[in-house]
């Protein structure tokens, strides 16, 4: 009954509010991996966007002012890795805040003097436990102008990472994949990226990444869904991982 009433809500909202063949189009051509997909694949997509319209506030601050197309845009980001997954993926919360820019979050800590110490890091995104995604717009529409860069796929991935407690690196896992294969590949690759970098050599994702596994994860998502073939190319075992978990077909072997 309830599986009845889900459908018949969602086919509600999906002859109610439809995406706009124009606004598609745009989202397309501005959202790299959603480009690539199959035509199957890309009208899945339009449904998982019209119902993330429909369903998280799109809230613009500081007079930003977004069109149907821009949050159109948005939405087809943030879909992207729930293709395979679905709406439940992004439940237990309900808004999308939008900055012009970069934006100063205000942040306070305590040091072992007992001083308070302001913290003023300019943040392109940020994802809260249980609370907003919050999102800077220019680098919205910057997503995919520097290799395997998207804000808006990073902070969704810390989202998913988050549905199972803190922001860790370790998402919930689907039933037949294996905790201890996982950590094996998140691990070896963050080791082995570690010491790359350590020793001054180009690295296959952002360096960000290497700060801590939860960032890590966002990264690593960030480049599976922008660049692929580098994340294949670079790092195997882990690009297999985390094509498990998006359930996505994982590229041939290359040669």
């Amino acid at each position: 009954m309830m599986r009845y009433f889900k459908t018949w809500r969602e086919r509600r909202i999906l002859t109610r509010f439809p995406v706009s063949e124009p606004d598609w189009q745009r989202a397309l051509a501005g959202c790299a991996p959603a480009r690539r997909l199959n035509a199957s694949d890309q009208a899945h997509l339009r449904v998982l966007v019209t119902l993330f319209l429909h369903e998280k506030a799109i809230e613009p601050v500081h007079s930003l002012t977004l069109s149907r197309t821009d949050r159109t845009l948005l939405a087809t980001h943030a879909c992207v890795p729930i293709l395979k997954l679905g709406m439940r993926w992004y439940r237990d919360w309900h808004s999308v805040i939008v900055y012009p820019d970069l934006f100063v979050p205000p942040r306070q800590h305590v040091d072992h003097a007992g001083v308070v110490h302001q913290n003023r890091q300019a943040l392109a995104g940020e994802a809260w436990d249980r609370g907003p995604v919050i999102l800077s717009w220019q680098e919205t529409l910057s997503a995919g102008q520097r290799p395997g860069h998207n804000v808006v796929i990073h902070e969704m991935a810390h989202k998913l990472d988050m549905l199972n407690g803190e922001a860790n690196g370790y998402p919930p896992l689907h039933p037949g994949m294996r905790q201890a294969a996982w950590s094996h590949a998140f691990t070896g690759a963050w080791q082995h990226l570690q010491s790359a970098w350590r020793a001054g050599r180009e690295l296959p994702i952002d360096a960000y990444g290497l700060q801590n596994p939860a960032e890590f994860f966002a990264v690593t998502s960030e480049t599976f869904f922008e660049q692929p073939s580098i994340l294949r190319l670079h790092l195997p075992e882990l690009y297999l991982q985390l094509a498990r978990f998006y359930r996505q077909q994982p590229l041939a072997e290359p040669g």
